[in-house]
């Protein structure tokens, strides 16, 4: 199953926003425009739904239902996530499903964060619909999704396990590399975003699928790391889990090395292509770029093609990224470009072949990726050489 439409009011940045969705995405915009926020979006919902999660833990992970808000909202308390389901990307699917969540906190009193509206269409018919006269009898119901509980979600539990096997993994380099400085943080694997448990995830692979990624990683990496091979992992002699790679050089025997001695491209390299081939639905990317040479970045989109094309079922990616680079692959279409745009009602988010004159200045020909760069240049970028 897909997400193929996304509709949002006063969700963080966006105070409106509809959005289609294909197999990937790529956001682009400038600094503070949403593109974290969007994504947050679907980690907020697979918040809700995944083990010792909530809604009521979810937004209050976020800091209250005050910091989810758009600011751009202003009388207008409510917060509504629209996600339409299809079960193929074909511009002609049926919507299988649509789930609407909306909430807003009391005004008064305990100031909870209640659901002022939660409905589930199935096939066009209508299953869910709340509040109703439960809801009315007990308003504590209503700090409660029917979405995330198992005993009421059954006839439309495609949805929980759709935003349950959401993938998002931003690898932070020195979190594997200094273990024992971070060991404070008791991070639970069910919620490492920033790669805490990455090396422990590898492991803990069963042996035949690990081995058999780890030779793609590292077929893969050798295009961007010419002198490594021999990438695999494994336990020392206290139980911690290490990442080993014999790298090449002017000495007659290579030598040996470990995540400590890996770069912060390499690192984030290998855990950007596990997470391709570790995904089982959605995968957020944040920025796949960082600490990578430019000629790298340039083959991301085609090697995401290549290592998706390998798997029974199709991947669906959203990637946010500032890069030209990455965005100036020839296989990537117009309508897969989404453009933030930040405004005084908060940020636009729209196809970027939906540009002003986008015919006429491809025609000049200017490529794709410089169109879309331009559109998101900040305003009075100029005045920053005047800075003292």
């Amino acid at each position: 199953m897909y997400i193929v439409r996304v509709k949002l009011k006063n969700w963080k940045n966006f105070r409106t926003a509809d959005v289609s969705l294909g197999d990937r995405a790529f956001l682009l915009g400038p600094n503070a425009c949403g593109k974290s926020n969007f994504l947050d979006l679907f980690r907020f919902m697979r918040d809700i739904v995944k083990k010792g999660g909530g809604l009521e833990k979810a937004i209050d992970d976020r800091g209250g239902s005050a910091k989810i808000r758009c600011l751009a909202a202003r009388e207008d308390p409510e917060v509504e996530l629209e996600f339409h389901f299809a079960e193929s990307l074909d511009t002609d699917a049926q919507i299988k499903y649509k789930y609407i969540l909306a909430f807003k906190s009391e005004t008064r009193g305990n100031r909870r964060t209640l659901i002022s509206k939660e409905e589930v269409w199935k096939e066009g018919k209508q299953i869910i619909a709340r509040p109703d006269k439960k809801d009315e009898n007990d308003e504590w119901r209503l700090t409660q999704t029917n979405l995330e509980q198992i005993a009421v979600n059954k006839d439309f539990r495609d949805i929980y396990k759709f935003f349950n096997d959401i993938l998002y993994l931003h690898v932070v380099p020195q979190l594997l590399r200094f273990p024992d400085i971070f060991f404070n943080l008791n991070v639970s694997k069910d919620n490492d975003s920033f790669g805490f448990h990455f090396l422990e995830k590898i492991y803990d692979t069963h042996e035949k699928t690990r081995e058999s990624r780890l030779k793609k990683i590292e077929h893969a990496l050798k295009i961007a790391v010419p002198q490594l091979s021999g990438l695999k992992i494994y336990r020392d002699n206290r139980g911690v889990p290490h990442l080993q790679a014999t790298y090449e050089h002017w000495r007659p025997h290579a030598g040996k090395q470990e995540e400590k001695e890996f770069s912060d491209g390499t690192i984030r390299l290998i855990a950007f292509l596990w997470s391709i081939l570790d995904s089982n639905g959605l995968l957020l990317l944040e920025e796949p770029e960082l600490s990578l040479n430019s000629h790298i970045v340039i083959h991301i989109p085609s090697l995401i093609y290549r290592i998706t094309s390998t798997k029974k079922k199709k991947h669906q990616i959203l990637i946010s990224t500032h890069s030209p680079d990455l965005l100036s692959d020839e296989g990537i279409g117009a309508e897969e470009i989404l453009i933030l745009k930040p405004g005084k009602e908060g940020t636009s988010i729209f196809p970027s072949d939906s540009v002003e004159n986008f015919r006429w200045l491809m025609n000049t020909g200017m490529n794709l990726s410089e169109i879309v760069v331009s559109q998101t240049r900040p305003k009075d970028l100029e005045q920053l050489s005047l800075f003292k």
